[in-house]
């Protein structure tokens, strides 16, 4: 993985969760809420919060009495998620490395981690450190995306701007986002930390724009996809943007886009 892949800086998080967060993620958070509040925690983690999409599904399914840190390791990211939120008292907001939690043993009945776990440079150590601070019997509780070839918009960007800069195609969306898909290699390392008990489910959503452009500037510009188009030639960010709106219209046409998104949803009990 690229430094530039973990880089979530100036405009890209208003572009991620004014595009890409309604384009692929309210579904899948609101899955993970539902599973994570079925639980009935009394004190909840989640790493890798982005701009904030799981904590406000979260948040209302929680009792009167829990706790709930959210943390990611991007400040730009993290504040972008406060300011979103409605002030609750139940919620603390931190930047934390997830390799590295700053919080004692035994402190959370449940970790969760919407698609972040893909960014982890050692994803052993991040999920060493999430069994470190569950309590004995807590849940760590997180998805992955499936293979790109399974998340269409995803692919006809990623294809698109393989014309756009045939000697050197920027392949961050195959490379991060889907590039931890193997659900044997998943439940591996998992047993390996120490997690009992893992179960693995595979989900398929729709995704749903308004217009091909939607998803383009989705990916383009709200992820670190746009850091890999502006080192090639800071000139061409609209131009890639377009051409792989255009690709876009060429597959499933000119107004509102429908697609599959795929993803695989993790419960490790410690």
């Amino acid at each position: 993985m690229s430094e530039t892949d973990k880089v979530f800086a100036g405009s890209i998080p208003a572009n991620y969760d004014r595009y890409l967060v309604p384009l692929i993620f309210e579904s899948f958070a609101h899955d993970i809420a539902q599973r994570v509040a079925a639980l009935s925690p009394r004190t909840v983690l989640e790493t890798a919060a982005g701009s904030g999409v799981v904590a406000r599904a979260l948040t209302p399914r929680l009792s009167p009495d829990a706790s709930y840190v959210v943390t990611d390791l991007n400040q730009p990211m993290l504040d972008y998620a406060a300011a979103r939120q409605v002030a609750d008292s139940r919620i603390s907001w931190r930047k934390a490395d997830a390799q590295a939690l700053p919080f004692e043993d035994a402190a959370f009945d449940v970790v969760c981690c919407q698609f972040g776990v893909m960014f982890f440079p050692d994803r052993q150590l991040g999920y060493r450190e999430a069994k470190r601070v569950l309590k004995p019997g807590g849940c760590f509780l997180f998805n992955v995306w499936d293979r790109i070839e399974e998340n269409v918009f995803a692919n006809d960007v990623t294809n698109a701007l393989a014309e756009v800069f045939p000697s050197d195609p920027p392949r961050f969306l195959a490379r991060t986002p889907h590039g931890y898909h193997d659900t044997v290699l998943i439940r591996g390392e998992l047993e390996k930390t120490g997690f009992s008990r893992v179960a693995i489910e595979t989900r398929a959503e729709q995704s749903r724009a308004s217009s091909p452009r939607h998803p383009a500037v989705a990916y383009c510009q709200g992820t670190p996809l746009r850091n890999e188009i502006e080192a090639r030639d800071a000139d061409k960010l609209e131009v890639a943007t377009d051409y792989a709106a255009s690709t876009i219209a060429n597959r499933h046409g000119s107004g509102e886009v429908v697609a599959k998104i795929q993803a695989h949803v993790i419960v490790a009990e410690y």
